[in-house]
């Protein structure tokens, strides 16, 4: 039983993506699923699906690589806030990830969402992970 399963999946993609995996198969919860659809929205994976095996549910994600030598897109996936030592945001200092050109993914009362969503809406949350 794995106790962080966010960290969990960003090591899973990490890993994956290294050695230049298609597909990496996570444990499904709602916020490796909420994560999921925000990689796909601001295209860092191509898609990824749920699939039931038995009593347990996983993703599939479908990783996205660029050019003839499969250069990953994800250049980098750091988990900020750990069950230890948790790093909130509020609206007014929200992350910057390398000046904008990556993603904050944010626990919000609205949901899960990037930087740039919380920016819109004005709230602060719990900073989960950067993305570039």
């Amino acid at each position: 039983m794995v106790t962080d399963t966010i960290s969990d999946m960003l090591t899973r993609i990490r890993n994956a993506n290294m050695v230049k995996h298609q597909i990496v198969q996570i444990p499904a919860t709602k916020m490796s699923k909420a994560i999921a659809s925000i990689l796909k929205d601001e295209g860092f994976i191509e898609n990824f699906e749920m699939y039931t095996e038995g009593v347990s549910s996983y993703l599939l994600l479908s990783l996205k690589y660029k050019g003839q030598s499969r250069e990953p897109v994800i250049c980098n996936i750091k988990r900020i806030s750990k069950p230890g030592l948790r790093v909130y945001a509020n609206s007014k200092k929200l992350p910057k990830v390398l000046d904008n050109l990556g993603i904050a993914i944010m626990s919000t009362s609205k949901g899960v969402m990037t930087n740039f969503r919380a920016k819109e809406l004005g709230i602060g949350g719990e900073v989960l992970c950067y993305i570039w």
